[in-house]
């Protein structure tokens, strides 16, 4: 065919040079959603005032929460930032490891370990109960003298900004369990500190220690605390439980411990 057979532009049929740029801006928010949040933050963001643009749509991040199962219609009035409640849910998880005993005492430290020291035992155990959640299958015990176990999280490790945290103030939701063995009494303590850049203090929680009598149901229960509108400069957190037997028996009759969570973030 001659050049001169080819339609042109000027009939208003769409050019084969049509460029990402010339596309409908629902169409790019389509197209951009399926990227990480990294790449939209560190690379398309810079690319041109366009995807600026539609890099900070709310519509964008919506979207985006919609397609790994972080939405729900009823959060609708309550998100202020989308982009920031993408990023919660995205970082969510457990940031204490190995909380159920799999690794040996691997990440803990042992702040204090007398008697005949801390243990690892398979569920449920002796004169004990198994757990309600039937993926945990070991236990942390204690003996005669104070058994403490603790670990420190750096937040901005694992992936929590400095302003994020100052600004944004996500919830901080901290969970333990813990049980005794039918057959003897002991004494279970939990302490969580939110700690500025310096290690001060800034937030504690730290109930009264929980006595359990000799002859108990040996059930395994939960104790659970949120971190709400806590003081700005939380860098981390600092997680301590443990404690012992009241009767002093040689061996392993102390509180038992398992499951310990620390999770940051919306109530998805």
């Amino acid at each position: 065919r001659r050049a001169g057979d080819f339609p042109s532009r000027s009939r208003g049929l769409p050019s084969a040079m049509t460029t990402i740029g010339d596309l409908p801006e629902d169409v790019l928010v389509e197209l951009l959603s399926l990227l990480p949040a990294r790449d939209l933050l560190r690379t398309c963001r810079l690319v041109c005032t366009q995807w600026r643009y539609v890099v900070d749509l709310t519509t964008l991040w919506k979207r985006k929460c919609q397609r790994d199962g972080f939405y729900r219609q009823s959060l609708d009035r309550s998100i202020s930032d989308w982009r920031i409640f993408y990023m919660l849910c995205h970082l969510k998880r457990n940031l204490i490891k190995n909380p159920c005993a799999e690794e040996n005492f691997q990440h803990w430290t042992l702040d204090d370990n007398e008697g005949d020291k801390w243990k690892i035992e398979d569920l449920p155990g002796a004169h004990g109960n198994d757990m309600p959640d039937p993926a945990v299958h070991k236990y942390f015990v204690t003996s005669y003298g104070p058994c403490f176990k603790s670990q420190l999280i750096t937040l901005k490790k694992e992936g929590y900004w400095n302003q994020l945290m100052d600004e944004k103030r996500p919830e901080i939701t901290v969970k333990d369990w813990y049980a005794a063995r039918f057959d003897c009494g002991c004494r279970y303590e939990l302490t969580v500190r939110l700690l500025s850049q310096d290690y001060i203090v800034l937030e504690e929680f730290h109930p009264e220690p929980v006595v359990i009598e000799q002859w108990s149901d040996a059930k395994w229960r939960e104790i659970s605390h949120t971190f709400q509108n806590y003081p700005e400069g939380v860098r981390y957190i600092w997680f301590q439980h443990g404690g012992q037997d009241t009767q002093y028996w040689a061996g392993w009759y102390g509180i038992r411990v398992t499951n310990s969570s620390i999770t940051i973030g919306p109530q998805t």
